[in-house]
């Protein structure tokens, strides 16, 4: 298994290095990481962009496959579900536990709790991530 360092270089690259994303456990079948609550990601109302909070979602559920995959394969999403229930505010910090509720052979279905910094549930996000052959290089 990639260690914490590996996994965040190469989140660090991409879209949720942008974001701020910062994994801080990785297991298995169990995924943790927090955000800041930027500016840049909040709404005119100065909360959390639902956007922001589904792709936070989104990236622990692709890094908890990623951290199953066999050899040769890759993954992607092929269904997302999110139920708001509160918001988070600028300036404070978001996490995110995701945790496998399936890990099969050709799918994995996935689901992040994000909690505000106070510790109040803002949003559950229930994805499935499809297996994949890897493309012929």
């Amino acid at each position: 298994m990639p260690d914490l360092a590996s996994i965040q270089k190469i989140l660090d690259a991409i879209f949720p290095g942008l974001m701020g994303v910062r994994v801080t456990s990785v297991a298995d079948d169990r995924v943790v990481a927090e955000m800041e609550v930027r500016a840049d990601l909040c709404t005119s109302g100065h909360i959390l962009h639902g956007g922001a909070t589904m792709a936070f979602a989104d990236t622990l559920g692709a890094v908890g496959t990623v951290l199953n995959l066999s050899a040769g394969k890759r993954t992607t999403t092929t269904d997302s579900s999110t139920k708001f229930m509160a918001g988070a505010k600028v300036n404070t910090k978001v996490t995110g536990e995701c945790v496998a509720l399936h890990r099969g052979r050709t799918t994995m279905v996935w689901q992040t709790s994000i909690r505000n910094q106070d510790g109040k549930l803002c949003a559950v996000v229930t994805q499935t991530q499809l297996i994949l052959d890897s493309p012929a290089p």
